[in-house]
């Protein structure tokens, strides 16, 4: 299939030719068509599927097919979980859109809110937001939603493990009834079938792959090791095999800070990301990883959900996940576009029942490999795991973190830009 037998403009595939690509990924291929229908749609993809252009594109296309006379009016609203998400979704308007005349923008907290509020007095077609900066628009009254045409909920599923969904529901509210609705979503769990039966008007569902499947370009391997030596065996393996660009994953804020400076004192460039950090301080760090002046980048699972890079060689679960399926996010982020990937884990004595919760949803055992001189102390006894919640409390807003124990891994709970030199084979980082 070509992206010229999807029935988009002219304008729209000239701009996706400019980003060299001719072939939809599966997700784009079964998703364009059903928007551009009109019809309400229910979507589960995985990260890095494609799925971002699967609903701009042919937003881009509805909105141009229908040309409004005067300022522009907000007529298509897009949430998202995270600022880097809501930041690269809208870059991906502007990308697709750059020949129409449609005005887009990005909203999130964390920034000044005076130049949004000038932003939107100029008008605006397409708005990409969190829910939680959203709805400060909406108290103030500096936001009209009475047009929203279509409404998109992207990475739905992790809304509501940051506890968005009362934010969401109090924004539905404010739309008008008559609207088309797009659910994007890594999982169907019960919470978001909830979600999408009380949204969704005879949806149409789609599926771009079997649920919770691993890159299979992806090499995982455990390296077991006692819990206190697990920075220094991260250190030594950076440092025996060279590894050129590495994101690794802790569960808390502190840990993530913490590791970052032990590798910092290594004499390895490093830099932590996540929801603490200022929006300035993220986007640095993010763009320091990415374009090389960063070796290291230690993220949450959270403030990752942005994070899209092309042919990234590394990720390390430095802490495995307390959610299975959030390790098939994780380990998602590389083997993209055709290249292949490492996934290393560090696993200690407390993470053995977290180990075999993966390797139940994966179908299958991971590599284990004991590295020469950490091998791991067989007296040692497992502790319960202390963690600090990243999670906003219900609403969105960051509560006070308390340390807790961590709770067994629960079922059905589980976003880019190509880079130069990229396969093009699909636009799988949309």
């Amino acid at each position: 299939m070509h992206f010229s037998q999807l029935g988009l403009a002219p304008e729209i595939l000239s701009a996706v030719a400019a980003q060299g690509y001719t072939t939809p990924t599966p997700i784009q291929g079964q998703a364009i068509p059903v928007v551009l229908s009109g019809r309400d749609l229910m979507a589960c993809a995985q990260t890095g599927t494609g799925k971002t252009a699967g609903f701009t594109l042919p937003i881009l296309q509805l909105l141009a097919n229908k040309p409004r006379s005067g300022a522009p009016r907000l007529r298509a609203l897009i949430l998202t979980p995270t600022r880097e998400l809501a930041a690269q979704v809208e870059e991906s308007v502007r990308t697709y859109g750059a020949n129409l005349p449609l005005k887009s923008m990005v909203m999130f907290g964390g920034v000044g809110i005076n130049p949004q509020i000038a932003a939107l007095r100029r008008g605006v077609d397409i708005l990409v937001a969190t829910p939680g900066r959203l709805l400060d628009h909406a108290q103030q009254k500096t936001i009209d939603l009475s047009s929203v045409e279509i409404l998109v909920l992207d990475e739905a599923d992790r809304m509501l493990d940051m506890g968005f969904i009362h934010d969401i529901r109090r924004v539905l509210a404010l739309l008008p009834k008559k609207r088309q609705n797009l659910l994007f979503s890594a999982t169907f769990s019960d919470e978001i079938r909830a979600l999408a039966a009380g949204l969704l008007h005879e949806p149409h569902y789609v599926e771009a792959e079997r649920r919770n499947s691993a890159a299979e370009l992806v090499r995982q391997t455990v390296f077991p090791v006692d819990r206190e030596r697990k920075r220094d065996l991260l250190v030594e393996l950076i440092r025996t095999h060279q590894w050129p660009q590495v994101l690794v994953f802790t569960r808390t804020k502190w840990g993530a800070n913490a590791l970052a400076e032990k590798l910092q004192k290594a004499g390895i460039e490093a830099d932590a990301i996540h929801g603490n950090k200022s929006q300035n301080a993220r986007t640095r760090a993010l763009s320091g990883f990415k374009d090389g002046r960063l070796h290291v980048l230690v993220a949450t699972d959270i403030a990752a959900r942005g994070i899209d890079i092309d042919e990234l060689p590394h990720v390390v679960n430095f802490e495995l996940p307390n959610v299975a399926e959030d390790y098939v996010h994780r380990i998602g982020r590389t083997g993209r576009a055709g290249s292949p990937g490492e996934a290393v884990s560090l696993v200690c004595v407390d993470e053995h029942k977290l180990l075999r919760d993966i390797e139940r949803l994966l179908g299958r055992s991971i590599e284990k490999q004991v590295h020469p001189g950490y091998e791991p102390d067989p007296h040692i006894r497992p502790e319960p795991i202390q963690m600090r919640s990243n999670a906003p409390r219900s609403g969105g807003r960051a509560g006070s973190p308390k340390p807790r124990a961590a709770q067994p891994a629960a079922r059905g709970k589980p976003p880019s830009r190509p880079a130069a030199g990229a396969p093009r084979s699909g636009m799988r980082h949309r």
